[in-house]
C-alpha cells in the first residue's frame, strides 16, 4: 500500500517506545503465548508487543512471508516469536498450532485476532463466504479456547487468560457487514462464556476498538473514495470516524496495548469484560 493524495494508506511500524513494557510474574520466556493472524494488522502488533515483554509467542497466519516480517521484527525488538503457518479454517492446523505452542513453552495466553472481511447485503450474501468468516472468526477461536485450556489448567498454578478482539461491531451494527457484525458479536459472547467456567484463574477479555490502521480496513479506503467521489483523508474523518470523537484511526500497536494490560496482573478484575475504546462512538451518542 502506498500514499493516497496526502493521506498514507501503509501500515504504520512499531517502535519500540511505543510498546507498553509491564512487569509481570508470568511474561518470561518459559511461557507460551499463541497469536492468530500474526503475519500483519493488530495481529502482528499483538504479537511483537507480547514478545517485547518477554513471553515466547508463537504466531500464526496463511500469509508465511508476513509471518517470517514479524518474527524479524520481534527480534530487532529483542523479542522472541515463533511462526507456524496454518489455516484456521481446517481443523488440523489448529491442533498442530496448539501442539507445537507447548513444545515451546507453557501455554498461558492465546490471542484470538484474526479475522477478514466482506461487505454485502443479506440478499445477496453468499454463503460460502458466510460459512468461511464463522469458521476463522468464531469456531477457529472457539477451538483454540477448547484446546488451550487444559495446557492452562495442566501449568504450575492453573491460570491463564484469553484474549478475543471484538470491535466496535460487537456493540452496534453498520450496513451490508452483518457477517462481520454477527461474529463479533458472538465474540463477545464467547469471552463470557470462558469467564462464567474460569472460576477465576482462567480469565477471559474482548477488546472493542473502531477503525485501525491495518491493511483490513485501509484497503477499503481507496474504494470508498472513488465510490463517493471523496478524498482519502475525507473518507476516514467523516465515513469511517463520523461517530467517533476522535478523528483518527488507532494504530495496531495501540491496540496491542491494549491486549497486554488485559494479559497483565493489571487485568486482575478484568474477567469476562471487554475493553471499549471507540473513541465515543457506541456509548456517547
Amino acid at each position: 500500500m502506498e500514499k493516497t493524495g496526502s493521506f498514507d494508506l501503509r501500515e504504520p511500524k512499531i517502535q519500540k517506545d511505543e510498546i507498553l513494557v509491564i512487569t509481570d510474574k508470568y511474561f518470561k520466556l518459559q511461557n507460551a503465548a499463541i497469536v492468530t493472524g500474526a503475519a500483519s494488522g493488530v495481529g502482528r502488533a499483538t504479537a511483537i508487543a507480547l514478545a517485547a515483554n518477554g513471553l515466547t509467542v508463537v504466531g500464526t497466519d496463511t500469509n508465511e512471508n508476513g509471518g517470517r516480517e514479524t518474527v524479524e521484527m520481534a527480534k530487532d525488538l529483542g523479542g522472541r516469536v515463533v511462526f507456524i503457518r496454518g489455516d484456521l479454517n481446517k481443523d488440523e492446523d489448529i491442533e498442530n498450532l496448539v501442539k507445537k505452542a507447548a513444545h515451546y513453552g507453557t501455554i498461558k495466553f492465546l490471542a484470538n485476532i484474526a479475522g477478514i472481511q466482506h461487505i454485502d447485503s443479506i440478499e445477496t450474501f453468499p454463503m460460502e463466504k458466510y460459512d468461511l468468516m464463522q469458521r476463522i472468526m468464531l469456531r477457529a477461536p472457539f477451538f483454540l479456547s477448547k484446546l488451550s485450556i487444559p495446557h492452562m489448567k495442566a501449568s504450575e498454578d492453573g491460570t491463564g487468560v484469553i484474549g478475543n478482539m471484538s470491535s466496535i461491531h460487537g456493540h452496534i451494527v453498520t450496513q451490508n457487514k452483518p457477517v462481520y457484525n454477527i461474529t463479533k458479536f458472538g465474540l463477545r459472547g464467547l469471552t463470557q462464556s470462558i469467564a462464567a467456567e474460569g472460576e477465576g484463574k482462567i480469565r477471559s477479555f474482548s477488546v472493542s476498538t473502531g477503525f485501525v490502521r491495518t491493511p483490513l480496513a485501509l484497503n477499503q479506503i481507496p474504494e470508498q473514495a472513488r465510490q463517493r467521489g471523496i478524498s482519502p483523508e475525507e473518507v476516514v474523518r467523516s465515513v469511517m470516524m463520523g461517530r467517533s470523537q476522535v478523528k483518527e484511526m488507532m494504530t495496531p500497536i495501540e491496540v496491542a496495548n491494549l491486549f497486554i494490560i488485559g494479559y497483565s496482573s493489571l487485568g486482575k478484575y478484568l474477567i469476562g469484560g471487554d475493553l471499549l475504546f471507540d473513541g465515543g462512538m457506541a456509548k456517547t451518542y
